[in-house]
């Protein structure tokens, strides 16, 4: 491991601000959860008859997993935010060690790097080191704030090593898929894709009901975060599984490694046929070649997604109707009006910030392209800058309202088919997902002025995702002003199909979007590439 302690060093510096927004967000939003928690269901009889119907119904399970014990504000926080927790925890990691190992060796710094006295291993394990640092960080300030805050001292212990295992799993998820392909963006979309699988498994399995595959939530590292059961009789040996699974798959990076050349990956690079087709000749045809994975990829999984929430739709109506208390939650969330079409609308919510994560996806292969040099030799020809950008933030803004209309079509039919009106639903659910296009669209806005404006800092558009979602998912648990809620577009979308569509909104975040892409378009004409 020649040359370890610098290489972690030398990360831990170029990522400082980065680490330190990621955990003291992480570890913010947990114990904030946990006060307002105390506050809005100070009363253990509160808590008991909020266990009693939220799992009772597999809406909830599905969405957050089973409350094991709500005799605790503890047990209801590990509940309400334990699920998006590791998902964020995931993210992270995996971001970390693909963006030091192969995103370095992408841009061939990595080279540089390995032409000193440097080991073969020593890259990865420096990446795979700091993600596991920073995720046990985060666990224990999560502990340690959970103690503070008056909690039992194993339950918190529990969540927060929780947290940290599913960290380390997915750092070392990033490890193995670094070393199968030969760019950060197809690394990171097989980590993703992980991911996606491991949340669906847990869904499932969650939902299922004591008839059903419970046991696929023993198939999915954010299912062994809920199976610790933090603060309901805390299984710290289930805590091994992921210990061993990150274990084994960094002893499987560690090999794969040693299989491949520098700068390749194990997975064959599909040869180009022997003459370009002629829609390469064209900036869109570039753009749709270097994109159409991704949307192909989102679209798929969006719908698949609005299938497992469309499925549980029905189930939700007794519940909230036997709990006005809830029932006022879930309408902070979806609006007023129908039982079952104020929680479509909260879960169309939720579908519309994933596909927020495709826009910057796109939004960021401009910058790919740029760090790659590759941007370039393309505006050397007769493509124009705003030609080269506009194509791709076309796939960026249209893209959005594809994966969505693909998310409320899978919601529409299977809710459709249960209630005996699958045109109508789909109509309804389509629709209802395309309203939220505007605010993705904004998004889209300040990827690309990020992009442009400030193109070291566009990576920072991974953060508005964050922060718009613990706006829209904890804000009102948390009881933030309205100010702060309205920073978020998403805010201002109607909550349709709960609500009557109004289109003002829509008009406003929509020119914003416009303003937005146009300040990026001119900021791109008049600054130098690279």
């Amino acid at each position: 491991m020649t040359g370890l302690g610098s290489l972690v060093r030398l990360a831990l510096r170029r990522d400082r601000l980065l680490l330190t927004a990621w955990v003291v967000g992480l570890v913010g939003i947990t114990l904030s959860t946990a006060s307002t928690v105390g506050e809005l269901y100070g009363s253990v009889e509160s808590r008991q008859e909020l266990g009693v119907t939220a799992g009772s119904n597999p809406a909830f399970l599905a969405m957050l997993g089973p409350l094991y014990d709500a005799s605790t504000t503890g047990g209801v926080v590990a509940w309400r935010w334990g699920v998006f927790g590791g998902l964020l925890i995931a993210l992270m990691s995996t971001f970390l060690v693909t963006r030091h190992t192969r995103a370095e060796e992408e841009a061939g710094r990595l080279e540089l790097i390995g032409s000193t006295v440097v080991s073969r291993h020593a890259p990865l394990v420096a990446a795979v080191l700091v993600a596991f640092l920073a995720s046990a960080l985060i666990g224990v300030l999560v502990a340690l704030g959970l103690t503070g805050l008056g909690e039992p001292a194993p339950g918190s212990w529990a969540l927060g090593l929780a947290f940290a295992s599913v960290g380390w799993v997915f750092a070392a998820v990033g490890g193995v898929a670094a070393q199968l392909t030969e760019g950060a963006r197809a690394a990171n979309s097989i980590a993703g894709a992980v991911l996606g699988a491991a949340y669906l498994l847990r869904a499932v399995g969650d939902a299922a009901g004591d008839q059903g595959p419970t046991w696929l939530t023993w198939l999915s590292p954010l299912g062994w975060l809920e199976l610790a059961r933090a603060f309901a009789g805390d299984r710290f040996p289930v805590l091994l599984l992921p210990v061993a699974l990150a274990a084994v798959l960094l002893v499987v990076a560690s090999v794969l490694v040693t299989k491949r050349d520098h700068g390749g990956g194990l997975l064959p690079t599909r040869l180009g046929p022997a003459r370009a087709p002629r829609s390469l000749g064209s900036a869109f045809g570039l753009a749709w070649r270097l994109q159409r994975g991704t949307l192909i990829g989102w679209t798929l999984s969006l719908f698949v997604l609005g299938v497992v929430y469309g499925s549980v739709a029905r189930g939700v109506e007794q519940m909230l109707e036997s709990n006005p208390a809830l029932r006022d939650v879930i309408a902070r969330m979806g609006g007023t009006g129908a039982i079952v079409d104020v929680y479509l609308a909260s879960i169309i919510g939720i579908i519309a910030l994933f596909s927020a994560i495709y826009v910057v996806q796109a939004t960021l292969r401009l910058r790919a392209e740029e760090t790659a040099f590759r941007a370039e030799p393309v505006l050397a020809t007769p493509v124009s800058r705003l030609g080269w950008v506009g194509c791709h933030a076309l796939f960026a803004t249209v893209g959005s309202a594809v994966v969505l209309a693909a998310a409320g079509l899978g919601a529409g039919l299977v809710h459709g088919a249960r209630v005996g009106d699958v045109g109508g639903q789909v109509a309804r659910l389509v629709g209802a997902a395309l309203a939220h296009v505007p605010a993705v669209w904004v998004v889209a806005g300040l990827a690309l002025a990020l992009f442009a404006l400030a193109p070291k800092l566009a990576s920072a558009s991974w953060a508005l995702i964050v922060v718009f979602l613990v706006l829209g998912q904890l804000g009102p648990l948390l009881r933030l002003d309205q100010w702060a809620m309205d920073l978020s577009p998403f805010t201002h979308i109607p909550k349709v199909p709960g609500v009557e569509l109004t289109a003002t909104p829509l008009l406003w975040l929509t020119l914003v979007a416009a303003a937005l892409i146009g300040v990026a378009l001119v900021g791109f004409r008049r600054r130098d590439i690279g």
